[in-house]
């Protein structure tokens, strides 16, 4: 298991401990913490693997490892600066630390955003899970719900054996978080439109074709989008689903930080397959690594900000969607670089290719061999 290492490591590199010793050893402490609490903190630190949170009088806490994951679509949507509320998982570490989990707000911002969906009678995006007699389970943001075989509609039903996996609309009917009970609609979506002409103007969409499509629903997992086909005099909308891979070229780490419900712009054909219309925002526009060769050369020196930092070196954008690596072996030992630092880096060598480009850190005091 890896090690936690915090804020106050900076003044003890060689204080740390993994989760489970600090699960088996601590579950109260003098700061009168226990495990179960509820605490209210600030976020003071966000990084790829951790949250730190301020707690006031009580010190900090960490939501790492195993509570990271778990809460990491909710960790998507928080930044610096923002008041969560959290659950004490360790009160007190040697150092002072409380460990923290964030599922429970991560729930608590389903169920709110749930309650309101139902309240506005907005369809939402869910994942198909399992079909049975009785209906079909699916996936509303991680959470359980289920769609009776009553509120299905009558173009899924014709090809129920294939719905597991797919992404499909339905509204909230019935809602009780007491008893964990999410009831949706599907057919209240479906039928509320011209299925056979909607059908018609697909026959109509090429892939490779452009259109100005308007997002209708965000998820976790991309975006629906429509655009307008004209079929006669009449303009019929088509929606299709913008993944959210490809609505930018580079990563997109909170979809709804990115887009919102009525925005517009071009979007590109990329797939038709049963029915199904595939769209990309990213490839309308052009793609940034056409021009790399032109814009970052060998021996060249640019400005970066670091994305993310792995065990083999650390990325750094250079642009929307073109990152390089500098390899662990080029960063000088000691050197501490956090995400989103800003870095001065010389391109090394570049891969248009295979979107590769490798990079040397510009550094004040340089060591020995380093350019």
């Amino acid at each position: 298991m890896a090690k936690i290492k915090t804020s106050k490591d900076k003044d003890n590199e060689n204080t740390s401990i993994t989760m489970e010793e600090l699960l088996s050893k601590y579950s109260g402490t003098p700061s009168g913490l226990k495990r179960g609490d509820r605490i209210k903190g600030t976020v003071i630190e966000k990084e790829s693997k951790k949250v730190v949170i301020d707690i006031g009088g009580k010190g900090e806490g960490i939501v790492a490892e195993k509570a990271y994951q778990e809460a990491r679509d909710y960790i998507k949507t928080i930044k610096v600066g923002d008041e969560v509320e959290a659950m004490v998982i360790v009160g007190e570490t040697p150092d002072g630390l409380t460990i923290l989990s964030l599922r429970t707000a991560m729930q608590d911002a389903v169920w709110k955003r749930l309650e309101e969906a139902k309240k506005d009678k907005k369809p939402l995006a869910v994942i198909v899970k399992n079909i049975s007699s009785s209906g079909m389970t699916v996936d509303v943001d991680g959470q359980f719900g289920f769609i009776p075989s009553t509120q299905i509609g009558k173009e899924l039903k014709k090809d129920l054996n294939n719905l597991p996996g797919r992404h499909i609309k339905a509204i909230v009917i019935d809602l009780n978080r007491n008893e964990r009970r999410i009831v949706l609609s599907e057919k209240e979506v479906s039928e509320a439109e011209d299925i056979k002409l909607i059908a018609k103007a697909m026959e109509k969409v090429k892939d490779g074709e452009v259109y100005i499509g308007k997002v209708s629903v965000v998820a976790n997992f991309g975006a629906f989008v429509a655009i307008e086909v004209k079929i006669g005099k009449d303009t019929i909308p088509v929606e299709g689903l913008v993944h959210i891979s490809e609505i930018s070229w580079g990563k997109t780490e909170n979809i709804r930080e990115v887009l919102r419900d009525g925005d517009t712009m071009p979007v590109k054909v990329i797939g038709k397959k049963e029915g199904k219309l595939s769209l990309s925002i990213k490839q309308a526009k052009v793609d940034p690594w056409d021009a790399v060769a032109k814009k970052f050369k060998k021996d060249e020196k640019y400005k970066g900000a670091v994305t993310k930092i792995s065990d083999y070196g650390i990325f750094v954008s250079l642009e929307e969607g073109v990152e390089g690596l500098i390899h662990i072996t080029k960063i000088p030992p000691g050197m501490n670089l956090k995400v989103k630092d800003e870095v001065n880096v010389i391109v090394e060598d570049t891969d248009i290719k295979n979107k590769k480009i490798s990079l040397g850190l510009v550094l004040t005091a340089k060591p020995v061999g380093y350019k």
